[in-house]
């Protein structure tokens, strides 16, 4: 299951708060993806540049990230400003040089307060938010990365000839009691929908807890004997 728990009303996030008179919020699914997750991005992001968080929630993603990435820039965003209290918490505690305050950025929203970067990041938030999110996610994504420029997702999703897990099939029950706009998102259609952005799913990648993996590059082509080619 890829939620942090039950899903909260629609714009906002499921947390669980550190400390009564602390704005630092945690969501316990980090505690337990953020290793995984930061695994595989390692050899995945550029040596250097900024890379934008989508969704950055209690902001424990964009710390544990900024931390361990120390060559890159860590822009986190959120449209929540109960996320962004959370995040400028943890940024103020940690005081990492390279993780930036938090943008109030909607995936949604046609316009983005931020120019172009180098890699955009994306965790759990397709299933938790309006198909407009991922929609805009993609459309942002391709207007703002650079040639070969990575967007990662990850998260819970359906795919063709693959049953779901019936703790997935639980949580997306789950979700759509919430709000009918949410739910687990058919692999395919998340790729054609980035496909018409100039977005290229080069690799999935299975991860814990049923979860997945995406990996997108800006303008590239996939070959089927080698793989993804510029």
């Amino acid at each position: 299951m890829a939620g942090a728990g039950s899903p909260s009303p629609a714009g906002k996030v499921p947390f669980v708060s550190s400390a009564p008179s602390d704005a630092r919020r945690s969501a316990p699914a980090v505690a337990r993806n953020r290793g995984p997750i930061g695994d595989l991005l390692l050899p995945l992001l550029p040596p250097s540049g900024v890379v934008l968080e989508i969704a950055s929630g209690t902001g424990e993603h964009a710390v544990h990230f900024a931390r361990r990435l120390p060559h890159l820039t860590w822009q986190p965003s959120d449209p929540s400003p109960q996320a962004r209290e959370s995040i400028a918490a943890w940024l103020a505690s940690e005081r990492l040089p390279n993780l930036r305050p938090p943008l109030a950025l909607d995936a949604a929203a046609g316009d983005w307060p931020v120019g172009p970067v180098d890699a955009i990041v994306c965790v759990n938030m397709l299933h938790i938010s309006p198909w407009e999110a991922t929609q805009g996610l993609m459309h942002g994504a391709g207007r703002r990365l650079p040639p070969g420029g990575l967007l990662f997702i990850y998260g819970a999703f359906r795919q063709t000839g693959v049953p779901t897990a019936a703790s997935n099939e639980a949580f997306d029950q789950d979700l759509k009691r919430n709000d009918s706009r949410w739910g687990l998102r058919h692999l395919a259609d998340v790729e054609a929908c980035a496909a018409g952005q100039g977005l290229t799913l080069v690799r999935v990648e299975q991860m814990p807890a049923n979860n997945l993996s995406l990996i997108f590059r800006k303008g590239m082509t996939v070959s089927p004997d080698t793989g993804a080619v510029p």
